[in-house]
């Protein structure tokens, strides 16, 4: 009838959260972060797959190298909110540190287990790489949000992005030279290929897109999400919140395509340009986000997402491992044997479609897996927390 609203899509509630309340928003956007990731990183065969559901090979960016920048921006906005709560109930620094301490090494742990599994091969598993990266850079900007205030804090900002950009530019790479930003002929590249050796990302085996020297900019982008953090926490009413965070998300993307002709967007390298643009995008994104949920109360449209982000480690980890089990599992004997995985995909998903769409069925399917699992975890009250 004409005039009635969709109770899927009708608010449910109109009252704004104060400062301290809980923001469905953040949940939201973690969510929506985490099943992104999941179906970029699981297409049902890697040789067919939408271009924009695939990293850039080198310069310019994608959907797909949104992903990893923006959880750990969302890590930084939750690690404000975090502190500033605890910091607020008389928790001591002292315990706070070794509560962060405790989480981090945690995080680095699974990070390990992940990419050694199944093999556990001491001699190749991969040192660096996602967990292991928010591991670090949740640990170092919890460090600068304790230890200083918000102009150290955006010092170490600024002071981290110029370094890397420094360093990249200025510093000359043994047998490479200064400045040269080529896949394989760089300064992060060298570094990684010098120090990790054989524990490097197993599809370049000689540098690691999580590697050593680009962690300083990616500690960057968990503070720019802290600075979100502030705005978020503010007493301001909610659309002051949320214009401030549109506002200068629209800042930074701008401010991040100018820098691109000095360093170019790269998220390989994770350039101070890529740091700068992806947080804009973050801002807006966040924003958008803060306003439709959290301020019109549009809450039960993005329920599912919510439910992702209750448990986003939990599922990204279910999300790897399930997969590495099933390309592990062989189908069929003798030389005719392929992975389970590879038999799934080319005995349902295969026929159904072209290969590139058969490809993102498979992916969509993985994802309403991981949602399904998230699901039996939510309804039961299960919130793993490391």
């Amino acid at each position: 009838m004409a005039g009635q609203v969709s109770a899927a899509t009708a608010p449910v509630e109109r009252a704004e959260p104060g400062a301290g309340a809980r923001l469905q928003s953040l949940d939201a956007f973690r969510g929506a972060t985490i099943a992104l990731m999941v179906l970029v990183n699981t297409p049902g065969d890697y040789r067919h797959v939408y271009p924009p559901l695939e990293h850039a090979e080198w310069h310019g960016w994608t959907i797909t190298d949104v992903v990893f920048p923006s959880f750990l921006w969302i890590v930084g906005v939750s690690l404000t909110l975090s502190l500033a709560k605890r910091t607020a109930a008389g928790t001591p620094r002292r315990k706070l540190f070794a509560q962060i301490a405790r989480r981090a090494a945690i995080l680095y742990a699974l990070g390990l287990f992940i990419y050694a599994f199944p093999a556990f091969d001491i001699h190749t598993f991969r040192i660096l790489g996602v967990l292991q990266r928010i591991a670090i850079c949740y640990f170092a900007a919890a460090a600068i949000s304790l230890t200083g205030g918000l102009r150290g804090q955006i010092a170490w900002i600024i002071g981290l992005l110029t370094v890397y950009w420094a360093a990249m530019m200025l510093i000359p790479a043994p047998g490479i030279g200064a400045g040269r930003l080529e896949m394989n002929r760089n300064l992060a590249n060298y570094v990684d290929r010098v120090v990790l050796g054989r524990h490097n990302y197993a599809a370049t085996r000689t540098w690691d897109p999580e590697g050593i020297v680009s962690t300083l900019p990616a500690i960057a982008t968990t503070m720019l999400g802290v600075m979100a953090g502030y705005i978020t926490r503010s007493r301001r009413p909610l659309s002051e919140r949320a214009a401030w965070l549109f506002l200068i998300g629209n800042a930074l993307i701008v401010l991040g395509l100018i820098c691109d002709h000095w360093l170019p967007i790269n998220k390989k390298l994770w350039t101070t340009s890529f740091c700068i643009f992806m947080a804009g995008l973050d801002f807006a994104l966040f924003a958008a986000f803060l306003w439709v949920v959290d301020g019109q109360g549009y809450r039960r449209v993005v329920q599912p997402f919510v439910i992702f982000g209750t448990n986003a480690i939990t599922i990204y980890l279910c999300s790897e491992m399930l997969d590495e089990i099933l390309s592990a599992i062989r189908w069929g004997a003798g030389a005719g044997a392929i992975s389970l995985r590879r038999w799934i995909y080319e005995t349902i998903f295969a026929p159904l479609a072209s290969p590139v769409n058969a490809s993102l069925l498979y992916a969509t399917a993985y994802v309403a897996l991981m949602f399904g699992i998230a699901c039996i975890m939510h309804r039961r009250g299960w919130i793993v927390k490391v």
